[in-house]
C-alpha cells in the first residue's frame, strides 16, 4: 500500500481464554488456549487484509507488565493510574536489584512468526514507563543511578532481539507521557521521560532508527481514558524529539483533529512518519471506510504524503481482563481501516 497502514498490538482475547486467565486455570490448559488465541488472532487479521499483523499480545498480562511477569522481588504498592470510569490499575515496586527483564518481546514474536507469512510488528514497552517502578525511598544497596543503567540495557536488548528475531516494526508504547503532564503541568517529567527513552535509541544506527516507532495516547482500558483531559498541544511538540522513525498518534477520538495536525504538521521532522489514529478504539459503533477515507484526507492537507501512514488510536483492550470490546468489533474496525485506507490512495494517488 502507497499509505502503510499497521495496528497497534493489543486484539481483545477470546472468551475462554479470559475466563482461563482470570480463574487461573492449570498451565497446560492456559497454553493451549494462548497458543490457540494467537493462530486465530493472525488468521482473523489476514481475513482483514492487514499488510502487517501482530499477535494481539493474546499472551501477555498486559502491554506493561510482561517484561516483570515471574519476577520476585516485586511489590503490589507502585504507582496507582486512575481511570475517568473510577476504576485503576496499579504499578508494581522493585524491592531489590539487580533489575533483569523475566521476559523480552522477541518470544512472542517468534511464535507469531511461525503462524504467518504477513510481516509482523512487535509492541514493547518503554524505558520510562519501567523506570516508576523504582520505589522513591530507594533501595539498599541499589542506587536509583545503577537501576537505570540496568533498565537502559534491558529496554535496548528486548528492542535488539526482536530486530534480530525479523520484527516488520518494533513500537515502543509510551502512553505514560500525556498522562506525565497531568502528574507535572511543568513539563518537567515529560523531558524526563524523552530524555531517557532516547538514551535508548541513540544506542541505535539511524537506519535502525527507522524500524523503531512510538505510540502515545491517553490510555484506553475498559473503554475509559486516564488523560484524554491534558491538551495535545502540550504534549506533541516534545513528542518529535524522539530519535525514532516512526509515530503512531491517537486522533480518531480527539474532539479538535484539525488542531492536532496543525501541531503535527509544525513539528514532524523530515525523517519522521506520522502514523494517524482513524479509528477510535473505544467506540463501539464500527467506523465506515468511507468516514476513513475522510480522514485520511483530511490529515493529507497537514502531512506530506511520504509521510503519512495510517492507525487504530490505540490497541483494543490492552489488559488480560478487559472485555468491554469483542473480537468481532475490533476486526470489523481494522478492516474498515484497511479499506478506508485503500479509498483515500484511490483519491490521493489517482
Amino acid at each position: 500500500m502507497r499509505i502503510p497502514t499497521e495496528p497497534i498490538g493489543s486484539i481483545p482475547r477470546p472468551t475462554e481464554l479470559i475466563t482461563a486467565i482470570t480463574s487461573q486455570f492449570d498451565g497446560t490448559t492456559l497454553q493451549h488456549l494462548y497458543a490457540d488465541a494467537v493462530k486465530d488472532t493472525l488468521k482473523e487479521f489476514e481475513k482483514t487484509g492487514s499488510p502487517v499483523v501482530s499477535d494481539g499480545e493474546q499472551t501477555k498480562s498486559s502491554f506493561v507488565t510482561y517484561p516483570l511477569e515471574g519476577l520476585q522481588h516485586l511489590t503490589s504498592a507502585g504507582m496507582t493510574i486512575n481511570f475517568e470510569d473510577g476504576h485503576s490499575r496499579q504499578l508494581p515496586l522493585l524491592t531489590k536489584g539487580p533489575f533483569r527483564y523475566s521476559n523480552y518481546a522477541d518470544k512472542y514474536l517468534t511464535f507469531a512468526r511461525q503462524s504467518t507469512t504477513t510481516p509482523v510488528k512487535q509492541a514493547i514497552i518503554s524505558a520510562s514507563a519501567l523506570s516508576l517502578i523504582y520505589p522513591p525511598d530507594g533501595i539498599e544497596g541499589y542506587s536509583q543511578s545503577e537501576f537505570i543503567a540496568d533498565l537502559l540495557n534491558e529496554c535496548e536488548k528486548d528492542i535488539r532481539r526482536c530486530l534480530n528475531h525479523h520484527a516488520y516494526k518494533v513500537q515502543m508504547d509510551f502512553t505514560e507521557g500525556r498522562l506525565s503532564l497531568k502528574i507535572d503541568p511543568s513539563g518537567g517529567v515529560l523531558k524526563q521521560f524523552i530524555d531517557l527513552n532516547n538514551q535508548v535509541f541513540d544506542r541505535f544506527t539511524a537506519e535502525e532508527q527507522q524500524k523503531l516507532g512510538v505510540h502515545v495516547c491517553p490510555g484506553g482500558d475498559h473503554d475509559s481514558t486516564h488523560s484524554a483531559d491534558v491538551d495535545y498541544a502540550d504534549f506533541l511538540p516534545q513528542l518529535f524529539n524522539l530519535n525514532v522513525g516512526n509515530f503512531y498518534l491517537q486522533l480518531a477520538s480527539e474532539p479538535d483533529r484539525i488542531k492536532v495536525l496543525k501541531i503535527i504538521q509544525q513539528y514532524l521532522k523530515p525523517n519522521q512518519k506520522a502514523f494517524i489514529g482513524v479509528i477510535d478504539v473505544l467506540n463501539p459503533n464500527i467506523e465506515s471506510a468511507v468516514e476513513v477515507r475522510d480522514r485520511i484526507l483530511e490529515a493529507a492537507q497537514y502531512i506530506p504524503l511520504n509521510q503519512l501512514g495510517t492507525t487504530d488510536d490505540c490497541g483494543f483492550s490492552p489488559f488480560c481482563d478487559d472485555i468491554s470490546t469483542t473480537r468481532e468489533t475490533a476486526f470489523a474496525k481494522i478492516k474498515a481501516r484497511i479499506d478506508g485506507t485503500k479509498l483515500a490512495e484511490a483519491v490521493l494517488f489517482a
